[in-house]
């Protein structure tokens, strides 16, 4: 069974910093490519940063400079660290598996609140 379990969220004033966690099970974590995305009020959901199994990244031009994406295999999870949070940033953040297989698993995902 997958689950895709986000944690992190919060409310923090423009400027400061959160850091995203997501535990994946019931998948080949190591091999699999993986993503976050967000889908702010009003908003459709976006694909902010992915990293492939050997850990190279991708970003949004709009998280770019400020956003990291990392992984840790031994506990199949992956991160998003995000520092000079916006209130554009606001939104809720999950991540996803980035394989044709897993196109409908979602998590419940996790709510960032950017105060200015």
């Amino acid at each position: 069974q997958v689950q895709l379990v986000e944690s992190g969220g919060g409310l923090v004033q423009a400027g400061g910093s959160l850091r995203l966690s997501c535990a994946a099970s019931g998948i080949l974590f190591r091999i699999t490519p993986m993503g976050w995305y967000r889908q702010g009020p009003g908003n459709e959901r976006e694909l902010v940063a992915t990293i492939t199994s050997t850990g190279s990244t991708n970003y949004a031009d709009s998280v770019k400079g400020r956003f990291t994406i990392s992984r840790d295999n031994a506990k199949n999870t992956v991160y998003l660290q995000m520092n000079s949070l916006k209130p554009e940033d606001t939104a809720v953040y999950y991540c996803k598996p980035l394989t044709t297989f897993f196109r409908n698993y979602w998590g419940q995902g996790t709510q960032v609140t950017v105060s200015s």
